[in-house]
């Protein structure tokens, strides 16, 4: 009687509307200011006036790392009111959790929507920044706990994200979130097939687990920093040319690595270093 019921549940969970029932978003509010508290949330905004200025404007704000689970992308809602001009904020990631039942809704709840072109493509159409992760799924299979002091961000074939906004004139604005590693402890298969398998679902299988050790459960509590660089000007290019996407990529990448140096120390990560893989 209890399967059925939770297979029912799960069915119309897939069937409803990610927004269903419209009570949902107070509890996605309630959940992100009480994870706010449970990680203590610095944000450092460096150029405030920067952001400003491109108010008028869609900012795609460039997530790392990824890590198990970049849920440092929390502190950009819009409730917790830390992102000048951030009232439409949204955080997209793996479309494969919008084709979970209940996890569907509790991420849109949250502010969630897919990171897929066609959702990308209309928030910038329409002036709505967005907050994601370049580095993906793609970072996790890179996680090597032999070697603790390696940042490793998947980043040297991102460069879809460059195009896009080179495409409408987007600014990418650098974002890097300290304290995640060590958030989760975690094991998963390794191998040419499983990196294969999860570029195809969108999400790696893996085991992992939180505070009191429990599997899947919330993140040990640690403190989270996250630091949001000065935007970075890409201009509106009618024809995008390879060598536009590698200019402006680098830039990327190097704005990057510099406010991590910037920060590493006043956040005990001097002995860290990022690797672009």
């Amino acid at each position: 009687m209890e399967r059925a019921v939770l297979l029912g549940l799960m069915i119309l969970s897939l069937l409803m509307s990610p927004d269903f029932p419209a009570v949902g978003h107070k509890v996605g509010d309630w959940i992100t200011l009480k994870a706010e508290q449970y990680f203590g949330l610095k944000t450092i905004i460096e150029d405030e006036e920067g952001l400003l200025k491109y108010s008028g404007k869609a900012i795609i704000y460039a997530f790392s790392p990824h890590d198990m689970l970049p849920f440092g992308i929390f502190s950009f809602n819009p409730i917790l009111n830390r992102i000048p001009g951030g009232s439409t904020m949204h955080c997209l990631m793996t479309s494969a959790i919008f084709n979970l039942p209940f996890l569907k809704q509790v991420y849109t709840w949250m502010k969630g929507k897919p990171v897929d072109k066609k959702t990308f493509m209309a928030r910038l159409h329409k002036k709505k920044s967005f907050i994601f992760c370049p580095g993906g799924v793609q970072e996790v299979i890179l996680l090597d706990p032999r070697k603790p002091d390696d940042l490793v961000l998947y980043l040297q074939n991102r460069k879809g994200f460059i195009k896009l906004a080179l495409q409408t004139g987007s600014p990418i604005v650098p974002v890097f979130g300290f304290h995640l590693d060590g958030t989760f402890g975690y094991w998963f298969p390794r191998g040419a097939w499983i990196e294969r398998l999860s570029r195809a679902i969108g999400f790696l299988p893996l085991f992992y687990w939180g505070r009191f050790r429990i599997p899947f459960g919330i993140p040990y509590p640690k403190k989270l920093t996250i630091v949001v660089g000065s935007p970075i000007d890409i201009p509106k290019t009618d024809e995008v040319t390879s060598e536009k996407i590698d200019e402006y990529h680098k830039l990327f990448v190097d704005e990057l690595m510099k406010l991590f140096d910037r920060h590493k120390h006043s956040e005990g990560y001097g002995t860290k270093r990022l690797k672009i893989a």
